[in-house]
């Protein structure tokens, strides 16, 4: 068994379309999205301690501690492994209330850091299982690459999509969206055409045909919303959306991005190629 500190880094994620299709039986809903990686990361250490232990440092998480997903990740594995005590270490950096999976991803990410701390030999269809116990858009997180997503968000197909080259822009403007809130005021609909031939079109114009289903239900709600889409345009955004339910905007641009945007302070502004 090693005995090693395991230091990794979770990353957010991007929605590129979202269509809200059904109400489930559940309770859930039933979406159409393709998940895209971007490098906005939190970071999280696991190490092997005497007793169990987790602290944040970072931006500040509402609620318990004790209820972190990175601790429910650990505590899903123990179920069924002999998992001695560890101590985990997140330092959060990834907005919450965004739409961009940084809860998710920090589930993801630890379950796979204690499946190779532990040598547990859990391959990625299994730990993807466990992590659709977390949250529906856990189990993105294993595999980590541009897939479309269907069902609660947990049913995926290879997207054959390559953004590379491009520079993506997300600005957070502080308000967090409840996935309560998000989802309260969505009338689910079918597309019109299907995703994976939506996204065969070239990025230029993914701005008459990609749309985000939470944009109609939370834009009049939030006006700071559509101001930071249509800014984005104006600085040279091939496309511009809000990811997820909210309330990150992102923008691509083809090659370099503009450095300075007409953003408050308190706006977090993530950069980088994608």
């Amino acid at each position: 068994m090693l005995l090693i500190t395991m230091l990794d880094f979770p990353n957010a994620k991007i929605n590129i379309g979202l269509f809200v299709t059904s109400k489930r039986a559940d309770g859930f809903h039933n979406l159409l999205s393709c998940f895209y990686p971007v490098q906005w990361m939190d970071a999280l250490e696991i190490l092997p301690a005497a007793w169990n232990s987790f602290d944040m440092t970072g931006l500040p998480v509402p609620g318990d501690p004790d209820s972190n997903l990175c601790l429910k990740a650990y505590k899903l594995l123990q179920q069924d492994f002999n998992l001695p005590p560890v101590q985990m270490h997140l330092h959060k950096v990834i907005p919450m209330g965004a739409g961009l999976g940084g809860g998710s991803s920090d589930a993801a990410f630890a379950l796979r850091i204690l499946n190779k701390l532990f040598e547990l030999d859990l391959r990625a269809g299994a730990l993807e299982d466990y992590a659709r116990q977390l949250g529906s858009d856990c189990a993105f997180f294993v595999r980590n690459k541009p897939v479309i997503a269907s069902e609660r968000g947990d049913v995926f197909m290879d997207a054959a999509l390559d953004l590379k080259g491009y520079t993506c822009v997300i600005v957070y403007p502080g308000i967090h969206i409840t996935t309560a809130e998000a989802y309260g005021s969505i009338k689910p609909s079918q597309p019109d055409c299907s995703l994976e031939m939506l996204l065969k079109q070239d990025v230029k114009v993914w701005k008459k045909i990609l749309v985000n289903d939470f944009e109609k239900a939370l834009f009049p709600k939030y006006p700071e919303l559509p101001f930071i889409k249509e800014k984005l345009y104006e600085a040279g955004a091939l496309y511009a959306s809000m990811t997820g339910s909210g309330s990150a905007i992102y923008g691509l641009f083809e090659g370099e991005a503009p450095i300075d945007f007409p953003f408050p302070d308190h706006y977090l502004i993530w950069k980088g190629l994608l």
